[in-house]
């Protein structure tokens, strides 16, 4: 019996800045003998097959920010602009982390200008008719993605640790869609990406107006019924609320394109453990499917 497809989209810089952190903070940096750092690289291999492993997907892509300047940084100069710069040991296995997903014939995708989440978003839309998508991340921000075809595996401590989440378990924990994800990051703002929102206003309030109200423009044309203290707060920073929108919403319109037939889990055994081996890499050829996949 043929296994249906599943194609697994991976947010492949938040399992790299995880993998680098959890290792980092002990300053186990994994130095291999060229002088490289690979705790990064080596612990994303290893979220990305265990998830494998559980989740049993057939199609496999991983997606990437390129660099730190994007439309939304156009937007708004401040954007994620209290992030510091990128730890000088993490900074060579960003290039060296795609190379050894390319060894392993999975596709990298990323376009300057956009960030990882809108690929995808983008690639999630294109082929979520033809199959399930499942997307691996530990950022919340991708739940706005959530539909019929689409469900979110976060990461939670450790490996091999998950929540799952579709539409139905996020209307059970937030109380709203998760496209109103969008309209309550416009209200609240986002402190890991630096933008206000309105100021004043929480996740309680958010939720409530966004119960009422559903969406941004609503809440906007209904500000007489408003408590005169959220009215204020609301038209004091109104031009902010309307640009933090613009900022929390994924582009599911990116010129990026990724075929399910690229994306087919066919691993070739010599090819991926020979990158391996040139970055001293060890342990984790156990993780690597090489029964059911590999040629």
């Amino acid at each position: 019996m043929t296994q249906k497809p599943s194609f697994m989209l991976v947010d492949g810089m938040a399992l790299l800045f995880r993998a680098f952190y959890a290792t980092s903070v002990s300053g186990h940096f994994m130095i291999n003998s060229k002088g490289i750092p690979t705790n990064g690289i080596h612990g994303f291999i290893k979220h990305m097959f265990t998830a494998v492993s559980t989740f049993k997907p057939t199609h496999l892509a991983v997606c990437w920010d390129m660099g730190s300047k994007t439309f939304r940084t156009e937007l708004f100069p401040d954007y994620k602009g209290n992030r510091g710069e990128a730890p000088i040991e993490l900074i060579p296995q960003f290039d060296l982390v795609k190379e050894v997903v390319e060894s392993f014939d999975i596709p990298n995708i990323g376009l300057e200008g956009f960030e990882a989440d809108d690929c995808i978003g983008t690639i999630a839309n294109q082929i979520k008719e033809f199959t399930h998508v499942s997307i691996l991340t530990g950022d919340q921000d991708i739940l706005q993605l959530l539909d019929d075809q689409v469900s979110v595996i976060l990461l939670k401590k450790g490996f091999g640790n998950y929540h799952v989440h579709t539409p139905e378990t996020f209307f059970e924990e937030k109380g709203i869609t998760p496209k109103q994800m969008i309209d309550l990051k416009a209200l609240m703002g986002d402190s890991s990406d630096n933008y206000p929102g309105v100021k004043g206003i929480g996740e309680k309030t958010a939720l409530k107006l966004l119960k009422e109200y559903n969406h941004v423009d609503e809440i906007v044309s209904n500000l007489d019924k408003l408590s005169k203290s959220n009215r204020t707060k609301i038209e004091q920073d109104l031009e902010m609320l309307h640009l933090s929108r613009r900022l929390a919403e994924i582009k599911c319109d990116v010129p990026v394109s990724c075929t399910i037939e690229e994306a087919g889990l066919n691993i070739k055994k010599e090819k991926a453990l020979d990158k391996l081996m040139e970055l001293e890499i060890r342990g984790l050829q156990r993780l690597l499917p090489m029964e059911s996949f590999i040629s």
